[in-house]
C-alpha cells in the first residue's frame, strides 16, 4: 500500500516561528501545572506498604483489587510476583497501623481462609526510600539528555544537538504536564515509560537529521530551508507508519493491559503523539533558528578547500596578483 505516489512538498518550515512560540506557551503552561498541581506520586515515590501473598492457583488481578476495594483499599496496587499465583500488594502508607494489622486487614479483605491465600512477607517503605528514588528518577532523567546531547553533537553537529535536547526537553515536559493535568499516578512503571518515549522521539529527530545532513552535502544549489523541508517530506511516510503500529500497540496495553501497566501507557501514548509534532518543528526548528549551514557538515579538508577557493576568488576580484 502506497500512501503518497511521490514525494510530499509540504512547507513545514514555513510555519515554524509559530509552531516554536506555540510550543513554548505549551510547555510553559506545562510548568505552571507541575508547579501547581503537581504530579500524583505513588507509592515508589511517597512510601507505603508492600504485602506479598500467595493464591493455590491463578488468580486474576481485577479480582483481588475489587476484594481490596471492598475491604478498604481502594488505591491498592496489585501485581503479580515471580508467578500468577504469587501476588504483591502496594498500599498507601498508615502511620496508626501496624504491620500485623495490615496484614490482619488484608488477609480479611482477600477472604484468606476460604481461598487459601498465604501471607508471605509484610515490608514498609518509609519516605527516606521514596525520595531517594525521586532522585534516582530525576538523574536517569538527566543522564539520558546528557548522553543524547553528546552523542549527537559528535555523531552531526552541536547546533543538531541542541535542537535534539530542545525537542526532548518539550515531549518530557509536555508528558508530565498532562499527567499532571490527568492526576495519573507517577510510579516507576511511568518513570519508565517516560524515558522509553525520550528513546524513541530522539530516533525519530536523528532519522530526519540523517536525512538533512544527507541531502545538505549532495543538494548544493539548494538553501537550508528547502533542503530541511525536503528531508522532513522523505520521511513522512516512515513517520506515518511507525507512528501509526507504536500507537497500536500502546492502545492494547491502555485499553487491555489492566491497571499495571496503564499509567505505562498513558505515558508513552501522549508521548508519541508529542514527539510526532516535535520530530518535525521543534528540533529542525531550532536547528534553523541556530543559523544552520551547509559548512558546518562539511569535512575539515572540505573547509578548507572551500576556505582558498573563497579568498582567491576575492583576490581575484580585488584585482590581486595570486
Amino acid at each position: 500500500m502506497r500512501i503518497f505516489s511521490r514525494v510530499p512538498t509540504i512547507d513545514f518550515m514555513a510555519q515554524r516561528k509559530r509552531a516554536l512560540v506555540v510550543s513554548a506557551l505549551l510547555t510553559l503552561g506545562a510548568i505552571i501545572l507541575l508547579a501547581t498541581r503537581g504530579l500524583n506520586l505513588g507509592i515508589d515515590f511517597k512510601g507505603g506498604v508492600l504485602v506479598e501473598v500467595v493464591y493455590p492457583q491463578t488468580v486474576e488481578l481485577d479480582n483481588v483489587r475489587a476484594e481490596l476495594a471492598r475491604g478498604g483499599y481502594p488505591e491498592a496496587v496489585v501485581q503479580y510476583f515471580g508467578g500468577t499465583s504469587d501476588v504483591l500488594i502496594r498500599l498507601l502508607p498508615d502511620p496508626t497501623a501496624s504491620s500485623a494489622e495490615i496484614s490482619t486487614k488484608v488477609l480479611a479483605s482477600l477472604d484468606a481462609k476460604a481461598n487459601d491465600v498465604q501471607l508471605r512477607r509484610v515490608e514498609f517503605v518509609g519516605p527516606q526510600v521514596g525520595e531517594e528514588l525521586k532522585q534516582d528518577g530525576l538523574a536517569a532523567l538527566l543522564a539520558a539528555f546528557v548522553g543524547i546531547g553528546i552523542y549527537v553533537m559528535f555523531r552531526f553537529e552541536w547546533k543538531f544537538s541542541l535542537g535534539s535536547i530542545a525537542a526532548l526537553t518539550h515531549d518530557a515536559i509536555m508528558t508530565l504536564g498532562y499527567l499532571a493535568l490527568v492526576q495519573e499516578e507517577f510510579d516507576l512503571t511511568v518513570l519508565a515509560g517516560i524515558l522509553a518515549m525520550l528513546g524513541y522521539s530522539n530516533n525519530e529527530t536523528i532519522v530526519i537529521f540523517d536525512r538533512i545532513r544527507e541531502n545538505l552535502l549532495t543538494l548544493r544549489q539548494r538553501s537550508v530551508r528547502d533542503v530541511i523541508n525536503l528531508s522532513i517530506n522523505q520521511t513522512l511516510l516512515r513517520s506515518i507508519i511507525t507512528h501509526f503500529t507504536v500507537l497500536m500497540v500502546l492502545s492494547s496495553l491502555y485499553f487491555f493491559g489492566g491497571k499495571s501497566v496503564h499509567g505505562f501507557a498513558v505515558a508513552m501514548i501522549v508521548g508519541v503523539l508529542v514527539a510526532t509534532y516535535s520530530s518535525i518543528y521543534v528540533s529542525s526548528g531550532v536547528t534553523v533558528l541556530l543559523n544552520l549551514k551547509r559548512e558546518d557538515l562539511l569535512p575539515p579538508e572540505d573547509k578548507d578547500e572551500k576556505i582558498k577557493a573563497e579568498k582567491l576568488a576575492k583576490a581575484e576580484n580585488d584585482g590581486a596578483v595570486v
